[in-house]
């Protein structure tokens, strides 16, 4: 009798016991995934029953915004899963089973569902609702064992407010209805849910002014719903950012650690925006190698050295000017013979680190191996590292700036390209009116702020040239980077020949595309396009503004790049061209 009334105090004392916060968090995102399962089942159901379009896109539009609730844990814990959930409604290919994948997920619902719905579809929509639910299943099962942390939660906190500045308020996940207003409130009160668990009996001056950044930033979002005239220079400047700060500052504040990783966007960047967010070595293919000053150094030197190519006439600075933001104003440069053309425009090699892939056909990953593919072209400067590490070893100077660069002194075909990378990467540090404008340091006038906002909006520039970065490196992760089919024109007029992506990979889906460059100091790195075929900014809007190679009639079935037009009159180009000149680092502002 005494064991069972010991065993009934000691199952009674477990069950007094508070429960730990990253539990209660846990507990609510299990009955926010119920929840989602329950209303896609609804809606399956409506398009079973053959229900009205108003009402199936009103329950389409509930389930995307309950998503929205289990998006931050689990994007934090599954993101596979949750890609296959809310991807962007384009075709992958596998690359290492050489395989296409078609899109699945809410994406693909949406352009099923909106901007009409038809009974045509409705075959192919409850195929893809059975998909969704078959996923949500699988997101519930996989959470099941989810081991959450303290710090686990207030980095996915942190990560779903960098999540709602560059792909929710700029219309990312929702690019047909443009919901992402609504869809941004639910994200934010998530956040806010998961937010007072921690400081419920917290009366700490901090915690009460991340609460009102809450509530300002909710009611801001309901009383501006139009998506194109958002202010979201205000909205992150003013609500955002200081959110994202608040909540580094909590997690200081109640003693809970930082992740500890090594990332692309540091774990110690209290908003997207701080000055040194982003960490170059996280990018490098050789992390026990870091960049130092004399590897910079020594790299400068033998970037302007033509010593690389094989006939000792050209070297990196050749195409790639410092005064032109390292590119070099050409179409497409000179071959080495002078007779023909390279194939491709220069790219600009300032802010090009923070990429997970490099050339327009993204064929390396690293900088290191960029700068070995250019030198070995025969075309560019038909090069042997071999070679010039011998005829390195033989100059003093040389000698000297390898000891200081590399502990053991070593002149090799590694430290050469390493040295090369390390100066590459050094050229990507962002300092241009946008970044000091996000950092409270200076203010854009009314067009360069009406620019930012058609960039972030309107335009839907941001939803492949992604902020802050500019390029196609994915937030908040920043762990890949994508390229585009857009229909480039060539100089007369008719669809390029180039094939781009597709030659690397032979996917039919890569036919014609190209990486998503930076258009950080743009206004320098004209001409535009992989071909160089655009002269002004005026041109590249114009061409995006038709809608792409589609919009001027080209067969281009592939095209990523949505073929509605943009709509934007003369003055928003103007403003949008505006902005981008703010992208332009301040050594160079100074000197235009």
């Amino acid at each position: 009798m005494k064991k069972i009334y010991c065993l009934l105090f000691l199952m009674a004392f477990v069950s007094c016991q508070k429960k730990s916060k990253h539990q209660e968090v846990n507990e609510l995102f299990q009955k926010d995934i119920t929840s989602l399962i329950e209303k896609v089942a609804k809606l399956k159901y409506s398009v079973q029953e053959d229900s009205t379009e108003t009402q199936i896109q009103r329950q389409f539009l509930e389930a995307h915004e309950s998503y929205k609730k289990v998006e931050m844990i689990s994007e934090y814990y599954s993101p596979a899963v949750s890609k296959s959930i809310n991807g962007p409604a384009i075709s992958e290919f596998e690359e290492n089973d050489k395989v296409t994948v078609p899109p699945e997920g809410f994406q693909v619902i949406e352009e099923l569902v909106f901007p009409k719905y038809s009974k045509a579809n409705k075959k192919e929509l409850i195929q893809e609702l059975g998909v969704l639910s078959a996923n949500l299943i699988r997101l519930e099962k996989v959470s099941s064992s989810n081991e959450l942390t303290d710090a686990h939660v207030f980095d996915a906190m942190r990560l779903e407010v960098y999540r709602i500045v560059t792909l929710g308020i700029t219309g990312f996940d929702s690019p047909v209805v443009l919901n992402s207003l609504p869809e941004a409130q639910v994200s934010l009160e998530t956040i806010e849910r998961y937010y007072r668990v921690y400081t419920e009996n917290q009366n700490a001056e901090n915690s009460k002014q991340v609460l009102q950044i809450f509530e300002k930033g909710k009611k801001y979002l309901k009383a501006n719903t139009n998506f194109n005239a958002f202010d979201r220079a205000y909205f992150i400047n003013e609500i955002l950012n200081p959110l994202s700060r608040g909540l580094f500052k909590t997690q200081s504040e109640l003693g809970i650690s930082l992740m500890k990783e090594q990332r692309g966007l540091k774990v110690t960047a209290q908003t997207l925006f701080d000055k040194d967010a982003f960490d170059p070595e996280a990018f490098s293919g050789f992390p026990d190698y870091k960049t130092t000053p004399e590897k910079i150094a020594l790299g400068k030197k033998l970037f302007n050295d033509p010593v690389l190519s094989g006939n000792n006439t050209r070297s990196c600075a050749s195409c790639h000017h410092a005064d032109k933001a390292f590119t070099d104003g050409l179409e497409r440069a000179v071959s080495l013979d002078g007779k023909s053309m390279i194939q491709r425009n220069t790219p600009t090699l300032s802010n090009i680190a923070f990429q997970r892939v490099f050339f327009a056909d993204s064929r390396v990953s690293y900088l290191e191996d960029q700068a070995v593919a250019v030198i070995k072209n025969e075309n560019e400067m038909h090069g042997s590292l071999e070679k010039s590490a011998l005829a390195i070893q033989k100059n003093a100077q040389y000698v000297q700036s390898f000891k200081k660069a590399f502990p053991k002194g070593e002149i090799n075909e590694f430290a050469i390209k390493n040295a090369l990378g390390s100066y590459i990467r050094s050229l990507s540090k962002y300092d241009s009116k946008f970044d000091r404008f996000m950092q409270n340091k200076t203010n854009f006038t009314a067009d360069e702020k009406a620019g930012f906002n058609l960039f972030a909006g309107k335009a839907k520039c941001a939803t492949c040239h992604f902020i802050p970065l500019t390029n196609g490196t994915v937030p908040p992760n920043f762990d890949r980077s994508e390229s585009e089919i857009l229909g480039v024109p060539d100089r007369n007029k008719k669809l390029d020949g180039d094939l781009g992506k597709f030659v690397i990979t032979q996917a039919a889906i890569h036919k014609n595309s190209f990486k998503t460059p930076t258009i950080r100091n743009i206004e320098l790195t004209a001409p535009y396009m992989h071909n160089g075929v655009y002269k002004t900014l005026e041109e590249v809007i114009d061409f995006y503004n038709e809608g792409g190679g589609l919009g001027k009639g080209f067969d281009i079935p592939n095209q990523t790049l949505p073929e509605d037009k943009l709509n934007l009159s003369d003055q928003e180009k103007k403003q949008l061209i505006t902005f981008m000149k703010t992208l332009t680092d301040k050594k160079y502002s100074k000197e235009l």
